[in-house]
């Protein structure tokens, strides 16, 4: 009997196949291997598709290459892939090739990551290393301990069964690959080479961003009059709050309101009690743990999406990547094994079958997010690790809780003669259930003691009010957004009454299914990762915002005709969708790419660049020095020192407080310093004890405002400068 060839996406794949399926196996020559298996692996991507020049004839890799509107649009007869030009991974590219065209090697099977991208980058090695026809097998891994391996290594199926994901990758490949090269070069030539990333997906993520920001600075408030009581009945405080409110101008007609409704008398003519079942949110996508974690650690996509694939490589969690927040039927034998092994621990949960949490009509190709049989001790987590962790077993263990929620919800009618009804409702918590796991967001006031038939004491006053900004995106919002983007004036979670979150899971289930999300739980990370790289936006304590780059990007693009908003995305993403239900072929969602590129270069428009960010010429006597961030020129001003490039912006004040609170003055010579070292030392600092001592404050140019903190040699007790270092 002959060997079967596992290729692993990764190196850390490769070796937890290995120990799953013997523990005592070593890496030798770069593989593993028993007399059954010999496991080898790739970096994950190891091709790549080809640049433009590199389908000329006379393409030489090491030649300079200049950027043209010659040959533009480009579209290849056939998309060509080559090897990433690597040391280390040409030589592991050779192992794989040799490994899998042994005469004694049999059979080879696919273990790539179990997603599309993960399908097409072991195929792509496939199709330019294999030589010889063999049979080929699909790994499909929910998870990566060794009982999951195990039991999959059984049950393999061919994997061309996985065509139509494999197709759907491809197609996604290649449209991108003609959005990026094209219209990339095209911006970036036509605003007279400043380097705009143009993307399938990257371009409406800016614009959403970019249109929340601009609707947020042209914001101009509304103030207008809220009628209201706030009387105490029997020592408890009433608040009602009329449904009727008036323009601001209109202040008599709001005095004369609040007069007819004093005259009348308020009282309880309803109230009912009823107990109700509070259930808890449903199980973990990538893209709702990612929101969560955002709103309660300010943490990045990338981070979040880097330590949870850090957890499902060390086998604590399931495969990260997923869209969906149900389980696969077919997987309740594991779960009530999973739910066993923390029952031993303590945890109280049971097994549910139940249609809210195991459904294969919505699930596209992965379950929801959850622990594994493998059990972490905390000493073995990170910090960031534990948080991410505990943020998924407690969710699991909400939706599993061996205990409901139960509340008794009050709902009480106050009556304004027949003017007007007021409705308050209030829980009364009578069984914490999953609650002990997660807290429950939603908290309705409490009622005060009344009974049916008691006066209200009320004085209604006109209360003067404000229209709200909208809010900018927040990484929960925006994630919102990117899955339904159709699904306007998205609240955060915690502002919709619960019934209202089920419709927006349906909405975004049928989002997901229909193709028209913008990105996917595997790319959207690096996209907006990218996109703060180039200084479109930036994100900040969990809030995204327009940056003078985006702004720019995306009054560029506009003024080309390169309209990338989200109902084209959604339109391309269709035609995604299509090739993997396999109602369009890889060449179907190509043409409708090269038709919306064509499109953009036939309308060759000369860009006037009035809104493009300028660099203003700075006299040599007033030039400090260059700027760190863009090597632009530091200009001297009267109130401080600003990079002359208004697409960057930065600023050092004259009248910093920092420096006033340690009596230092923002000099010529202390701001050069700064910006060409970034930090600057002080000798002669004197705390509020009077004590001498010497600090080193670094410079922080992330922001556009210059910002410090204050670093302390190791003689010095940084607690009698204490005074000094909170006032940073």
């Amino acid at each position: 009997m002959g060997y079967k060839v596992i290729i692993a996406e990764k190196p850390s794949l490769a070796k937890n196949i290995a120990l799953a399926i013997d523990k005592n196996l070593k890496m030798k020559n770069g593989f593993y291997a028993n007399d059954e298996y010999i496991i080898t692996f790739a970096y994950g991507h190891l091709f790549s598709l080809y640049d433009i020049e590199a389908y000329s004839s006379d393409y030489k890799a090491d030649a300079p290459k200049r950027w043209t509107l010659d040959g533009l649009p480009f579209y290849p007869q056939e998309f060509k892939f080559g090897l990433t030009r690597d040391d280390g991974i040409i030589k592991q590219y050779k192992l794989i090739r040799d490994l899998i065209n042994r005469d004694d090697v049999e059979a080879i099977i696919n273990a790539g990551d179990s997603d599309r991208e993960g399908e097409i980058i072991i195929r792509i090695i496939l199709k330019y290393a294999l030589k010889k026809d063999k049979p080929i097998k699909r790994l499909w891994m929910p998870d990566q301990t060794p009982k999951t391996i195990k039991s999959e290594l059984e049950m393999m199926r061919d994997d061309s069964e996985y065509d139509s994901l494999a197709n759907e990758g491809l197609a996604r490949t290649y449209v991108d690959w003609l959005y990026g090269i094209n219209l990339t070069r095209y911006a970036t030539l036509k605003a007279n080479g400043k380097l705009l990333r143009v993307g399938r997906v990257i371009a409406p993520i800016v614009q959403a961003i970019y249109e929340r920001d601009m609707a947020i600075s042209s914001f101009k408030p509304k103030k207008f009059y809220s009628i209201v009581s706030k009387e105490k009945t029997n020592g408890e405080e009433v608040e009602l709050v009329s449904k009727t409110e008036f323009p601001i101008e209109q202040i008599k007609e709001a005095d004369n309101f609040c007069n007819e409704y004093n005259k009348l008398v308020a009282k309880v003519t309803s109230l009912t009690s009823e107990k109700k079942t509070i259930s808890p949110g449903k199980l973990y996508s990538l893209s709702k743990l990612q929101g969560e974690l955002g709103k309660k650690y300010k943490m990045s996509l990338d981070k979040s999406l880097q330590i949870v694939q850090n957890l499902y490589e060390k086998g604590y969690v399931s495969y990260p990547r997923t869209p969906s927040q149900y389980l696969a039927e077919n997987e309740k034998p594991k779960f009530r094994e999973i739910i066993s092994s923390f029952q031993k621990m303590g945890v109280n949960i049971r097994f549910k079958d139940s249609k809210s949490i195991f459904d294969d009509s919505k699930i596209e190709s992965h379950s929801a997010l959850t622990p594994t049989y493998k059990i972490p001790k905390k000493s073995e987590l990170s910090e960031e690790e534990h948080k991410v962790y505990k943020a998924i077993a407690n969710r699991f263990f909400a939706v599993f809780s061996a205990e409901d929620c139960i509340v008794s919800r009050t709902t009480m009618e106050i009556s304004l003669g027949d003017k007007e009804t007021f409705k308050l409702t209030g829980d009364v918590v009578l069984s914490k259930g999953w609650t002990v796991f997660e807290e429950r967001e939603k908290k309705d006031k409490v009622l005060p003691n009344l009974q049916v038939g008691e006066v209200v004491n009320i004085d209604f006053k006109k209360v003067e009010k404000e229209t709200k900004p909208p809010k900018h995106y927040t990484v929960e919002t925006l994630n919102n957004f990117l899955k339904n983007p159709f699904k306007e004036n998205m609240k955060e979670l915690d502002e919709l009454p619960e019934e209202d979150e089920r419709k927006l899971e349906e909405e975004e289930l049928r989002a997901m299914f229909e193709g028209v999300e913008l990105g996917t739980e595997a790319t959207r990370s690096g996209i907006i990762a990218n996109a703060i790289k180039s200084q479109y936006i930036s994100l900040k304590d969990n809030t995204y915002k327009l940056e003078p780059m985006g702004k720019y990007y995306v009054e560029t693009l506009s003024g080309l005709k390169i309209i990338m908003a989200k109902e084209k995305t959604a339109e391309l993403g269709r035609s995604l969708k299509k090739v993997y239900k396999g109602e369009y072929r890889i060449d179907d969602a190509v043409e409708i790419a090269k038709k919306e590129i064509s499109e953009v270069f036939n309308s060759n428009i000369i860009l006037e660049n009035n809104y493009a960010p300028k660099v203003f010429e700075v006299e040599k006597s007033k030039t400090l020095c260059k700027c760190p961030k863009c090597k632009n020129a530091i200009a001297i001003t009267d109130f401080g020192y600003r990079c002359c490039y208004t697409g960057c912006g930065l600023v050092l004040f004259k009248n910093n407080k920092l420096f006033e609170k340690i009596n230092k003055e923002v000099s010529k010579q202390v701001a050069k310093e700064i910006f060409t070292k970034g930090e600057i030392t002080f000798e002669d600092l004197v705390s509020k004890n009077n004590t001498v001592y010497k600090a080193t404050l670094v410079a922080d140019f992330s922001d556009k405002y210059v910002k410090f903190k204050f670093t302390f040699p190791e003689n010095v007790d940084a607690n009698a400068n204490a005074s000094e270092t909170k006032k940073t």
